[in-house]
């Protein structure tokens, strides 16, 4: 039997934006319960009070489910060193049988240079994030291969992540999520085990390391 909780509970869970924001206690459930109140009615098949959804609302706010968050803060409050690197080039290139050679190529180009460098292999594509100085280097290695897309004016911001980040999780959800609140787009992510790196637009690197940042005192 559907209770008006059960169907309130389902309902925020199917929205991960709205229910983290419940779990920070930021909405205001007495609106949040008249826009939702429609909905709610169509689950259960009868009309719902309001003041009914609020004290759901309520009770799911203060679910110890809905405060896990407390286990991601305290990954986020451990980050490591930030590193900034800027006048940043993002290459993408169809994958071909020679594209791994052109890579070694760049990579012995690369060695011991002061430079940022970093690529990504998908099913059909690889990618390449170099520092503009390697522009003419990358250019000309790879001009034989098909280049899908080039764009420069890029930054990005490198993070050292504690070990037991992947066991808890909703990390990357919670930090990509505050970049999209604040409206930073992000070109381009690359991560290993503890560490992950972001590549935007150059004029977005202050808000999006500021957002980074303040995660630490949450």
């Amino acid at each position: 039997m559907k209770t008006i909780s059960s169907v309130v509970e389902n309902y925020i869970k199917s929205k991960p934006f709205l229910q983290s924001a419940l779990s920070q206690g930021i909405i205001n459930l007495t609106s949040l319960s008249r826009v939702i109140k429609p909905d709610i009615e169509v689950k259960l098949g009868k009309e719902v009070r309001n003041g009914a959804i609020v004290m759901a609302l309520k009770r799911l706010s203060s679910d110890l489910e809905f405060r896990s968050t407390h286990r991601i803060l305290k990954v986020l409050k451990n980050l490591g060193e930030i590193t900034v690197r800027s006048s940043l080039t993002d290459y993408t290139f169809l994958i071909s049988d020679t594209i791994m050679s052109r890579q070694a190529e760049l990579l012995k180009h690369i060695d011991n240079q002061d430079v940022f460098y970093t690529s990504s292999r998908g099913v059909n594509e690889i990618n390449i994030v170099v520092s503009d100085t390697m522009n003419k280097t990358v250019e000309k290695i790879f001009e034989k291969e098909k280049c899908t897309r080039k764009e420069s004016d890029l930054s990005s911001i490198s993070v050292k992540l504690p070990e037991d980040n992947v066991n808890v999780p909703g990390v990357y959800y919670f930090i990509f999520q505050r970049l999209a609140w604040e409206g930073i787009g992000i070109n381009e992510v690359i991560s290993t085990t503890n560490e992950f790196t972001i590549i935007v637009q150059e004029a977005q690197i202050d808000k999006a390391f500021r957002v980074i940042k303040d995660l630490k005192s949450l």
